[in-house]
């Protein structure tokens, strides 16, 4: 392995890793009146429990006795950040290289075969490394949702279910806001492998392939190109290019995360130096500086794509007015058709 056997941050707070954006997003969706007393209807109304039964139901759990060298990679990444409770971690039978973290109320990991059966150890372990920065962060809580938000517009839920909700505008708030979360899991990675480098040619790999002759020094110059291309109008064309991704480009997410190492925060929380559990300090006026700057941003993607604020709220709280006067509204178990 390409990690420290013996390495464990110790009640290490995800706030030790966050990146500003990811920060300034989630104040952002707490400030929308109403939006997480929705999120938690949404996933009381029993789509969640489904969503992990089909996980359940068309993967491999995997464990001590099923592939268990990944297993064990994935154990140790859990060690490494102190997460206690191991969270449950399956394989689906997947073309596409990807994986995820969901549930809001019991996390769990997700990986696809393609990534396990065509990525090397470490390349793998860094991801499911990535995967328990989300998981640390509690980010699941909101992935959840936007799973669910997800799976409505590609009608795998009843319109009635959802109706008078800003689906679409509520979805592209959520999907905005992942976008920020990842930064901060790829800081998470870089501290569980011990290398910066080690997230970097995962993310080379992903932006193009594994084709001999790929230079991870070339790529990390290439990142820096890119975050230079700053003029109005690539700002504009990035604005649409970007809306319906899942994941930030990769040469932005190098840039950020080798930008973060330089600053000497990586090396400050190698050496022991970070914030613990239910104990971490102010924010540095450096740190709240930059998490107004992606705020500014995010509430122009807000006014751009779901509207004003205070109107979605308010289309929220219809929303949840009507549940509240239905029959049925307490039961969790969601009695809408499926």
């Amino acid at each position: 392995m390409a990690i420290e056997l013996a390495r464990r941050f110790e009640q290490i707070s995800p706030k030790a890793y966050e990146h500003p954006a990811d920060r300034a997003a989630t104040s952002a969706l707490h400030s929308v009146p109403l939006l997480d007393k929705v999120i938690k209807r949404l996933t009381d109304l029993g789509h969640e429990r489904r969503l992990r039964q089909m996980v359940m139901g068309n993967s491999v759990r995997l464990g001590g006795d099923q592939v268990p060298d990944v297993w064990a990679a994935y154990v140790q990444c859990t060690s490494i950040l102190d997460l206690g409770a191991i969270p449950e971690l399956y394989m689906m039978n997947d073309p596409i290289v990807n994986a995820m973290a969901v549930g809001a109320k019991t996390p769990m990991v997700v990986v696809n075969s393609s990534l396990v059966g065509s990525y090397t150890p470490v390349e793998t372990q860094t991801v499911l490394a990535h995967e328990l920065g989300h998981v640390l962060s509690e980010h699941t809580y909101y992935t959840t949702a936007l799973l669910l938000l997800k799976q409505f517009m590609e009608g795998a839920l009843p319109r009635s279910l959802l109706l008078g909700l800003p689906v679409r505008g509520l979805y592209y708030a959520l999907l905005e806001w992942a976008r920020a979360a990842e930064l901060s899991c790829d800081r998470a990675a870089a501290l569980v492998m011990g290398d910066p480098l080690a997230p970097c040619g995962v993310l080379m790999r992903l932006a193009g392939g594994a084709v001999p002759g790929m230079s991870l020094e070339a790529f990390l110059k290439q990142a820096a190109v890119y975050h230079n291309e700053d003029d109005l109008f690539s700002r504009h064309t990035r604005f649409w290019a970007e809306l319906n991704l899942t994941h930030p480009v990769a040469v932005r997410r190098v840039r950020e995360l080798t930008e973060w190492v330089q600053s000497g925060e990586y090396d400050r929380i190698r050496d022991g130096d970070y914030p613990r559990r239910g104990h971490e300090p102010p924010p540095s006026a450096e740190f709240n500086a930059a998490v107004a700057h992606y705020g500014e941003r995010f509430s122009r993607f807000l006014d751009r794509t779901a509207g004003n604020v205070q109107d979605l709220g308010k289309q929220l709280g219809g929303w949840l007015r009507k549940w509240q006067s239905e029959p049925n509204a307490d039961d969790e178990d969601g009695d809408a058709p499926l």
